[in-house]
């Protein structure tokens, strides 16, 4: 029998490319699949488009529209609290406008029951307008504590056991309003797993195109761009409060390792960078962590 796999596709003005990312969902191969599709509240008939599509296709459902998010995690959060027990076997992210082989659930699939895993993300195979290709890495070794300072790759690699994402599910359910404060859901949802003792695996292979674009929300962090933007992030002090906040809702906050850093001062970074090396997977951001908490050391010596 063939493995039950339903999708949960967040929206937003998506008109230009759903249809091609949804016919390659639906037409994965060696699964029976299940859409449902949560639309913030968009503009361009993104909303009449999926009613047309639920009409014609009995594969897909829709929640509620009318509903403004104002960014992928709460809609993520969203079609995980509002997802109806149907019997599926596994749970997967997707995003409105990537383009997956037709093996890329049935791979996870078999690979998740080989290894024993609830949780499984991969590479994947960025492109952009101009034509460009390139293969982002994620699948370095997984190390101690890396699921409470990155996401194991990007959200829409992700697949969940039953297992684990009706107990994600219900953990969400009882914590959605704290939840809205995470920026990330991916991040997120691969910290809960990890910290709740599942295993997790990273597929070195990339099985699906990742659209590279204007309107994208994290998109590949690669050029002096979005280098720029992320030191931002760390000097604004987004990264290490959400890094906090994550810990503390997945159930680390008496965590000896997490209540040697939480307080983010002086000393408590200087300690998160001699862990450095436990804390992000590839090597060179080991070092860049390292040196981002040292700096943010020394300015807290400053203020």
């Amino acid at each position: 029998m063939e493995p039950r796999v339903q999708v949960l596709l967040a929206a937003y003005n998506g008109m230009r490319w759903i249809a091609e990312q949804v016919d390659s969902i639906l037409a994965q191969t060696g699964v029976a699949v299940s859409l449902l599709i949560s639309v913030d509240e968009s503009n361009d008939g993104t909303e009449a488009w999926v009613d047309a599509l639920c009409l014609r296709d009995s594969r897909v459902k829709c929640l509620a529209h009318g509903k403004k998010f104002g960014g992928a995690a709460r809609n993520f959060f969203h079609l995980i609290n509002e997802s109806l027990d149907e019997g599926s076997d596994f749970f997967s992210f997707a995003d409105q406008d990537d383009i997956w082989q037709a093996d890329k659930l049935s791979v996870a699939a078999k690979m998740m029951r080989t290894a024993g895993a609830d949780g499984y993300s991969g590479n994947v195979t960025a492109f952009w307008p101009d034509g460009r290709e390139s293969v982002v890495v994620k699948s370095q070794p997984q190390v101690e504590y890396d699921h409470l300072f990155e996401a194991a790759g990007p959200g829409c690699t992700y697949v969940f056991s039953r297992h684990l994402f009706l107990e994600l599910q219900t953990h969400i359910r009882h914590r959605y309003s704290e939840v809205q404060g995470v920026t990330l859901h991916d991040w997120y949802c691969y910290a809960y797993t990890r910290a709740q003792g599942f295993k997790w695996i990273i597929d070195a292979q990339p099985f699906m195109r990742y659209r590279q674009h204007g309107g994208n929300q994290v998109g590949v962090n690669s050029g002096a761009t979005a280098f720029r933007k992320r030191i931002a992030q760390v000097f604004d002090g987004w990264w290490l409060n959400q890094a906090a906040l994550i810990a503390g809702l997945v159930g680390l906050s008496s965590d000896p390792f997490v209540r040697r850093w939480v307080g983010l001062g002086r000393f408590d970074l200087l300690r998160l960078a001699l862990s450095a090396s436990k804390c992000r997977r590839r090597v060179r951001d080991k070092f860049v962590f390292g040196t981002f908490c040292l700096v943010l050391a020394v300015m807290r010596r400053k203020k």
